[in-house]
């Protein structure tokens, strides 16, 4: 039997990047999977590659909580239950400090950090009911040790490490768990945007030499999913390649 097998997951920001080698895995590990994502073009194209699979698609803004509402509305009027959640979606707009405006610093606090808000608030009823559940949030290593020109960014990272902490003190009593994850950097369309003298320094700063790539930072995540990860909870795990030693 698949490790996922009958098992229902909400995965934010999935049609590329980590979201996308998420939905990919766990489809294989024999999941019913829903997904969102404010590009319905590329979520589109996701689901037509794997044809026959149990995957569910949304266009979704999670900053907006009535987008958020439709979403899980659909996702259990077609499979019923939510088992596990990844709150995988997020933005950058970066810029120092003293440039950054106040679009910028809203619009990555909106994605970043109410969108995890939203999207938990709406999925833990569900969870509550079953008496079970798993909740994978996406911080960064931006949040444990902040990065220059990152101020919104950090800012949210370090916020969604402060949710994980608290929801695991609150949920686990219910039968549910919450871990984040703390990528480094990884070759995502996002990361692979920055100049080049800044991936070559990355790189250089990582002890394994490169940036990783998407489907190793999802098996760090159906860990966290999994009920190998039974008593886990409230941690925030850095898979960073050891950029930060």
């Amino acid at each position: 039997m698949s490790l996922f097998q009958h098992k229902v997951v909400v995965i934010t920001g999935g049609s590329d990047g980590i979201g996308k080698a998420l939905v990919e895995a766990f489809l294989v590990l024999g999941a019913k999977v829903a997904t969102c994502g404010r590009n319905y073009d590329k979520l589109y194209r996701l689901q037509s590659s794997h044809p026959g699979m149990p995957l569910l698609i949304h266009a979704t803004d999670v900053s907006k909580e009535s987008d958020c509402n439709r979403f899980i509305e659909e996702v259990i009027k077609q499979f019923g239950t939510i088992d596990i959640l990844i709150n995988n979606a997020g933005i950058t707009q970066d810029a120092r400090l003293i440039k950054m405006t106040e679009a910028q610093f809203d619009s990555v606090i909106d994605v970043n950090l109410k969108g995890v808000f939203n999207c938990t608030q709406l999925v833990v009823p569900h969870m509550l009911e079953a008496g079970s559940g798993a909740i994978v949030n996406a911080s960064s290593v931006v949040g444990l040790y902040g990065n220059f020109g990152q101020t919104n960014y950090s800012a949210t990272k370090f916020g969604v490490i402060g949710f994980t902490k608290t929801w695991a003190r609150e949920l686990g009593p219910k039968g549910i768990r919450v871990n984040a994850v703390c990528p480094g950097f990884i070759a995502t369309e996002m990361v692979k945007a920055m100049p080049e003298n800044i991936l070559q320094d990355i790189e250089r700063r990582s002890w394994l030499g490169r940036l990783g790539a998407p489907e190793e930072m999802a098996n760090v995540y159906l860990f966290l999913a999994s009920e190998e990860a039974s008593y886990v909870n409230g941690v925030a795990l850095e898979a960073s390649g050891g950029i930060s030693l």
